[in-house]
């Protein structure tokens, strides 16, 4: 296995030049911000990341490169790092659907404030308004990518048979009264599995998946649409009926189970829809080529990988850091969420080296010849930071650092020296949002 050693090169060298190529970017607030990506409206996949889930910046910009990419270059995908039968709610409310039958309420599931915020409700009510005008077929879709929603997606496959075939609804129960008893509680139930204490059900879920398709054609006809749903939620409980149980085998296999099933997604979504492109929400740690990462180096594959073999360089993929600031995240795992301050990245870090270009905020563009302008610069490893839903500030080192090549991990870089926290929204619907908001449900 190659061996990276992490070469430190004068910082004044490396800013310098990141500081050279770099160009100012306005607030993502301004009308004018979004110009600044339409180098990118080319491709056929935008991949868009974050360096936490908790940071405005980030949904502000990834929004108004978005709405961008949509009215100027003709995207119509929006794919993100949510849950499915969650990020169902949203597309019913931007492509005017009536509401799908739901077990529960959305974005219930730690973390809440992933999704339910202000930001992403001012990105769905503009795209709501956006596909007023078009008809159904024309209309941007949001999609989630995630796994976790087993208990949502068993729901929604039976409720799906309920009005196609009651028989097949039946047996659709039986084969999932399985897993049925673990629905809210599916890592007991992958524990289980993995230590011989309980036999698993995975041939079960593979037999209803099945089931389901070969009524394909036959349901496709009545309506393509529905059908489409229930078919992924099925693959869905199959992908997490195996996700839960290889958690126990170790953190690749469940986190390389967990990107592949979001990019087999991804590719379900770009066949459904004709002609299609693409635009993904995700965190760095997903959207870069793992490949040029400690994680790579590990074992470990990401979406961003899997996509770039796939489509080469029709997949742009942009990284977002910040220096310092406020997040939203929590200390531990289902614990409370906190606007927690963020320390500034470490002397070692790329973080570090855009920070002493001294810009608050700017766009790296370092493909073609621009790279070669660069040079061995960009192509050093240092540290890199990410910070999901949990942040732990004392153990930022062990808990949130990893070495990466950051020109082999993105196409272009976005930056912002100092950001603040995502506003949740709280329990009772905002002032001014529609009655069919999914999140004020």
């Amino acid at each position: 296995m190659t061996v990276h050693k992490r070469i430190r090169i004068q910082d004044a060298d490396l800013s310098r030049n990141l500081r050279a190529a770099a160009e100012l970017l306005p607030n993502p607030d301004d009308p004018g911000f979004g110009k600044f990506f339409d180098r990118f409206g080319d491709a056929r996949i935008v991949l868009l990341g974050e360096a936490t889930h908790g940071t405005h910046e980030f949904y502000t910009a990834r929004a108004a490169i978005t709405r961008r990419l949509i009215e100027q270059h003709g995207f119509s995908i929006v794919a993100v790092e949510g849950d499915w039968p969650d990020i169902a709610r949203i597309d019913d409310y931007v492509r005017h659907n009536a509401p799908r039958p739901r077990k529960g309420q959305a974005f219930v599931r730690f973390p809440t404030w992933m999704w339910r915020n202000e930001e992403v409700l001012a990105f769905a009510d503009w795209l709501n308004g956006w596909n007023a005008a078009l008809p159904g077929a024309e209309r941007v879709s949001i999609r989630g990518l995630d796994v976790y929603s087993l208990g949502e997606s068993i729901h929604a496959v039976t409720a799906y048979l309920d009005t196609h075939d009651l028989r097949a609804a039946a047996l659709a129960r039986e084969r999932y009264g399985c897993l049925l008893p673990w629905q809210d509680d599916p890592q007991t139930y992958g524990r289980a599995v993995e230590f011989g204490e309980l036999a698993g059900c995975e041939a079960a879920v593979v037999a209803q998946l099945g089931a389901l398709l070969e009524k394909r054609m036959q349901w496709i006809a009545d309506d393509g649409e529905t059908f489409f749903d229930a078919e992924h939620n099925a693959r869905i409980v199959l992908a997490a009926e195996r996700y839960y149980r290889a958690m126990y085998r170790g953190s690749a296999a469940s986190w390389n189970l967990r990107d592949r099933h979001m990019f087999d997604t991804l590719q379900a979504l770009m066949a459904h829809h004709a002609d299609a492109r693409a635009i993904v929400w995700a965190h760095n740690s997903h959207i870069g080529n793992a490949a040029a990462t400690a994680m790579g180096w590990n074992g470990e594959f990401n979406i961003g990988e899997l996509t770039r073999r796939s489509y080469g360089d029709q997949a742009v993929l942009i990284g977002f850091g910040t220096d310092r600031g406020t997040v939203a995240a929590a200390s531990d795992w289902g614990g409370t969420m906190q606007v927690m301050k963020v320390q500034p990245a470490r002397d070692d870090s790329w973080e570090a080296a855009f920070r002493h270009t001294g810009y608050a905020r700017s766009l790296t563009d370092w493909r073609g010849t621009k790279r070669r302008d660069l040079g061995s610069l960009v192509s050093q490893t240092l540290l890199e930071r990410a910070i999901g839903v949990i942040y732990r500030p004392q153990s930022e080192l062990a808990s949130h650092y990893f070495e990466a090549v950051i020109a082999d991990q993105f196409d272009a870089y976005v930056w912002f020296e100092e950001t603040r926290a995502v506003t949740p929204l709280g329990i009772e619907r905002p002032h001014g949002a529609p009655e069919t908001w999914p999140f004020g449900l």
